[in-house]
């Protein structure tokens, strides 16, 4: 199994409906605060089944939900396909759009699950994809100093605020013993410092890359907001 694959069939890795949708919401919020005008057209590469993907397409002129797993697109085309600036794509349908056609792209928590050289390889893509003057945010990059304990706590910390804490303690123990697990203990997930990610987004043609809050819950993570030069 990879990651694809895990991310093509049914998962816990939400740990009930309300995490999910809090999840999401809290995302689309995120996205939304760096979207640069009402015309607007945005990517949001990997961006999983995207429940709030209307509010965000509300907030700007195109939006593109790109997603690896086939299963998830259809899922998104069902729920989003009656919205008309909302675009479900996969990842071979982005490198075929034209050339700086995109004022912002966004991949969240997307890079751990990705080798240094699938990254480099949607650094250049992402590059020639936007605008002089366009946005990348890379969120939820994942330093080598954060351990499963800590994304363990601040998903606990996580649902308390927002109610779901006993099915956030039945959700671990499940973790524990998941597809999830074994994958990560398999491949384990990709990390980089910030000093790495810095340079690696230098290296693809963007200036130097400015750190704002992470995207979601968890503040141990990492965001990074890079644009192409004029």
């Amino acid at each position: 199994m990879s990651w694809r694959d895990f991310w093509n069939g049914e998962h816990s890795i939400y740990v009930s409906p309300r995490h999910k949708a809090l999840h999401y919401r809290a995302i689309a919020s995120d996205l939304i605060a760096h979207i640069p005008s009402p015309d607007a057209v945005v990517l949001d590469h990997g961006c999983g089944e995207a429940l709030d993907a209307a509010r965000v397409a509300a907030a700007c002129g195109r939006l593109n939900l790109c997603e690896a797993a086939p299963n998830v697109r259809e899922k998104l085309r069902t729920q989003f396909g009656r919205l008309g600036n909302i675009a479900v794509v996969s990842p071979e349908e982005v490198e075929a759009l034209p050339d700086a056609s995109l004022d912002l792209v966004v991949a969240n928590s997307l890079l751990q699950y990705l080798s240094r050289d699938e990254l480099q390889a949607l650094l250049r893509i992402w590059h020639a994809k936007l605008k002089p003057g366009g946005a990348l945010i890379l969120a939820d990059v994942i330093p080598p100093d954060v351990s499963p304990l800590t994304d363990a706590s601040q998903l606990l910390a996580f649902a308390g605020r927002g109610g779901f804490l006993t099915a956030a303690l039945a959700g671990l123990v499940r973790t524990a013993f998941s597809d999830y697990r074994k994958l990560r203990a398999q491949y384990g997930l990709s990390t980089y410092t910030a000093e790495a990610m810095s340079a690696l987004i230098r290296e693809a043609g963007f200036a130097e890359p400015a750190r704002p809050a992470n995207f979601g819950h968890n503040p141990h993570r990492m965001t990074f907001k890079a644009l192409k030069p004029a």
